[in-house]
């Protein structure tokens, strides 16, 4: 079996599915590329047994055939080789040599039969979204998801369809982002956790476009292609706590304040804040606001002042900077709104300026504060 492709345009394909494939996994097949060859078109699989991703690319071929290669040997000596055609032979024992302009390299494969059989879109619902509503979606609650083990549900981001909307919500019951879009309309209303891993891979590897991405989802299985790409996993099987109980109704107190300085001070504050809490204790009185933080062990303590728009009590209340600071980012309206309430009562953090299509709401718990 041969067929000949582009350096570069292998590679670029390689590094959008590459990172699906652990380094210390326990089958070594699961180190492999999974190459299959149909006529002029070639399909390249990688698995982690939870999470396959697929791509599709032409190339030259007269006949077909299937073999696994070592994706880090492959990846390696793509970087390394400047574009130009190269010639993939395989023999009937998967030994595969790859000729160059200048070279000869050998690389022995694996039989394909021993690769992991993708799942199948059984029983599938479907439905479209535009692909930076997608990326948009997981970037702005991906990084609020937990990594703790012992509470699988919270370790990926859950996905609740509408027929009006798309949501979705990432908690560590410390913090809590929901992000909801108005111009995505689903068959059915319906709700899943998709785990962290296949999510940052689609960040990655999908355009922040109006391409439009087919959606689909069973009960163990969500599928999402894009081109010549496609993504499946499975989905995390537990139940999803329920988020709305957690937002107050009713934040009385509302300040608002320029986003950007706001993120600079908390970040400059945090540095003298205890590094196990990252507290900074927030006081308000009428239109100034003062941040300060201490580390007792250390002596260290920080003072700033800001201005801010406060419609409320005079308030002092504690937070971790690290987790506003994270918030912040995620968002990229000029001012942010603050909605208070009491020391103990979560505070809910919303962009002043956002697309009508879209809306986003952060929640974070307060901490004690040090007296």
């Amino acid at each position: 079996m041969k067929f000949i492709v582009s350096s570069s345009a292998l590679l670029k394909q390689l590094q959008l599915i590459n990172g699906v494939i652990n380094s210390n996994t326990v089958l070594p097949i699961l180190e492999d590329f999974l190459f299959e060859i149909d006529k002029n078109r070639l399909n390249v699989v990688a698995t982690d047994l939870e999470t396959v991703m697929k791509i599709q690319m032409d190339i030259e071929a007269k006949d077909s055939g299937r073999v696994c290669i070592p994706a880090k040997i492959m990846m390696d000596s793509l970087k390394n080789l400047p574009d130009q055609p190269l010639t993939f032979n395989i023999d009937k024992n998967f030994g595969v040599e790859i000729t160059s302009d200048n070279g000869k390299y050998k690389v022995m494969g694996e039989n394909p039969d021993n690769f992991p059989k993708e799942p199948a879109p059984d029983d599938a619902n479907s439905f479209e979204m535009n692909s930076s509503a997608l990326v948009t979606a997981i970037s702005k609650t991906i990084f609020a998801v937990s990594s703790d083990d012992l509470r699988p549900a919270m370790s990926g981001v859950f996905f609740e369809l509408d027929p009006k909307s798309f949501t979705a919500v990432a908690t560590d019951a410390h913090r809590l982002v929901k992000y909801k879009r108005k111009d995505v309309e689903c068959a059915k209303t319906d709700s899943f956790v998709v785990p962290k891993k296949p999510l940052s891979l689609l960040k990655n590897a999908l355009p922040d476009n109006d391409d439009v991405l087919n959606i689909s989802y069973n009960q163990n299985h969500l599928f999402v292609s894009h081109g010549n790409m496609q993504l499946t996993c499975r989905l995390i099987d537990a139940r999803f706590p329920d988020y709305k109980v957690v937002i107050p109704a009713e934040n009385p107190y509302r300040m608002t304040v320029n986003r950007t300085e706001f993120q600079n001070a908390l970040r400059r504050i945090s540095i003298f804040s205890n590094k196990s809490t990252n507290q900074v204790a927030l006081n308000i009185t009428g239109s100034l606001l003062q941040l300060t933080a201490q580390d007792v062990d250390f002596s260290f303590e920080g003072n700033e002042r800001m201005n801010c728009r406060y419609d409320g009590e005079d308030l002092q209340i504690a937070f971790n900077a690290k987790f506003m600071v994270e918030m912040l980012g995620s968002t990229s309206s000029e001012e942010i709104r603050v909605e208070l309430s009491t020391p103990t009562k979560a505070g809910i953090m919303k962009p002043v300026e956002e697309d009508e299509n879209e809306e986003l709401l952060m929640l974070v718990m307060p901490l004690m504060l040090n007296q």
